[in-house]
């Protein structure tokens, strides 16, 4: 067993955790990461990338199968393999997590493999199938142990083969004949629609009335609109009582308008939400304060606990890739000493990959007014759009929502083609202060999808020129 000393050790090697240790490599200190099990972490390996992969082969059927005819290609005899699909987002998490393997060396950042756990405040015990393979003493520890499905003990719970958490949907031996969804946030919503382009009679059920619930109302009934079209059934205002798993099916009752009613699906697929990875690391003996499954920190990320910090899933919403890596630069800057800026979690952008994919920052237009601003709101729909309509994705609509004394750019929501992208440019335009006008008078390119952007923001003043 090996006794090993750094300035900064990471528990966690996903987004959060190895974008820290590179960062504070790049500053001068010694950093070593402890990962239990991918490098990447959930995100590359289990969530972000191989869906991306996934959702990608769905939309490719449905331009083949239902989008190509428009445009004068035919084609027949379109075959699915569920095997090469699966097999192919694999191969993309398995080499993202090799890539992240050769940053780490890069940055002569340490990897020790193994479950850590705290002996004292500077010393980290790591095991490894039941062996002691490291004792690592530290300076600073950063916490960045991500976070799993959540589960209900009792009501709602998976078993791996009829009940599935992400993992089991994102390597299914056949797409299932019935699926039931449960949760119609980003990741339940993202599966569903996978799994409907391939034929799966896809249910999906939400608490709430409505899905995407954070999103802006407008945006989420236009996304209901569309997946109802293709088949997917949306239950909302509804309640999952249990789950009995057969051989064959799995039983789900359902509480929908008032009334109690069992119904039968090859599989269930859990998409409640996540809790932090809290346990088997001794924070409790060291006085890490955690509430309701999250690590409680600063606006740096410090914890309670000199020289114990926390970043990412482990400390709560938003649950999100790109906001963990952004903690990680600004905990690794503070460890360094630096004088690292606070993040602006009200310009954090939101992205769900379904077909259309919907996006946005900031405030809703319903939460604007909420928050008392007197607002004006824009709209473009991409059927007026000319590369909307060449390239065959004129479904959809760019709505920004502005200040009327002030023209601050208080929120922007997108549903259709490219949104994940596009969304980019409020969000820069949000973080550099941009207002109504000066947005107004920025030169978009033609032809382009982006010139909606343009387009709805100039709507928001009644001078659209396209619509």
């Amino acid at each position: 067993m090996a006794d090993k000393s750094f300035d900064v050790v990471v528990i966690g090697g996903g987004p959060g955790g190895y974008v820290c240790a590179i960062r504070a490599a790049q500053l001068g200190l010694k950093v070593a990461v402890v990962e239990r099990e991918h490098l990447g972490g959930i995100c590359l390996n289990w969530g972000c990338i191989p869906t991306k992969a996934l959702l990608k082969a769905s939309e490719l059927y449905h331009s083949m199968t239902k989008g190509a005819e428009a445009f004068g290609i035919k084609a027949e005899k379109v075959t699915v393999d569920p095997e090469k699909i699966i097999g192919r987002s694999r191969d993309i998490a398995s080499k993202l997590s090799k890539g992240v393997g050769f940053l780490m060396k890069k940055n002569k950042i340490e990897v020790i493999e193994g479950q850590g756990t705290f002996a004292d405040r500077n010393t980290l015990k790591v095991t490894k199938d039941g062996k002691d393979v490291a004792t690592v003493t530290a300076k600073n520890f950063v916490l960045a142990t991500g976070a799993r499905a959540r589960e209900i003990p009792g009501v709602l719970e998976a078993d791996g083969k009829m009940v599935w958490t992400y993992k089991e949907a994102m390597t299914p031996k056949a797409f299932p004949k019935s699926l039931l969804v449960i949760g119609a946030g980003a990741i339940g919503i993202e599966f569903a629609s996978f799994y409907a382009e391939f034929g799966t009679k896809v249910t999906v059920v939400e608490a709430q009335d409505r899905i995407l619930p954070v999103e802006d109302a407008e945006i989420s009934k236009r996304l209901e609109k569309s997946l109802t079209k293709r088949g997917i059934e949306l239950k909302t205002n509804a309640k999952v009582l249990g789950l009995k798993a057969g051989k064959a099916d799995v039983t789900a009752s359902l509480e929908l308008d008032g009334k109690k009613t069992d119904e039968k699906f090859e599989h269930v697929l859990l998409a409640v939400g996540v809790t932090g990875n809290v346990e088997n690391l001794g924070l409790e003996q060291m006085g890490v304060s955690i509430e309701r499954g999250a690590v409680k920190v600063d606006k740096l990320y410090r914890t309670g606990v000199p020289g114990i910090w926390a970043i990412g899933d482990v400390i709560g919403a938003p649950w999100l890739a790109h906001v963990s890596s952004h903690e990680g630069v600004i905990c690794a800057e503070a460890i360094a000493g630096k004088n690292p800026h606070v993040m602006d979690y009200s310009n954090v952008p939101g992205c769900t990959y379904c077909m259309p994919q919907v996006a946005s920052v900031g405030l809703t237009e319903a939460a604007a007014k909420e928050q008392g601003h007197e607002v004006k709101v824009g709209r473009f729909d991409y059927q007026a759009n000319g590369k909307a309509l060449a390239i065959g994705e004129a479904e959809g609509l760019v709505k920004t929502v502005f200040d009327a004394k002030t023209g601050e750019l208080l929120g922007a929501h997108i549903i259709g083609a490219e949104a994940t992208e596009m969304i980019t440019t409020f969000m820069v335009g949000r973080h550099l202060e941009a207002t109504e006008e000066s947005l107004a008078e920025a030169c978009f390119p033609h032809p382009t999808l982006s010139e909606m952007l343009h387009e709805s923001i100039l709507d928001s003043d009644g001078r659209a020129l396209n619509a």
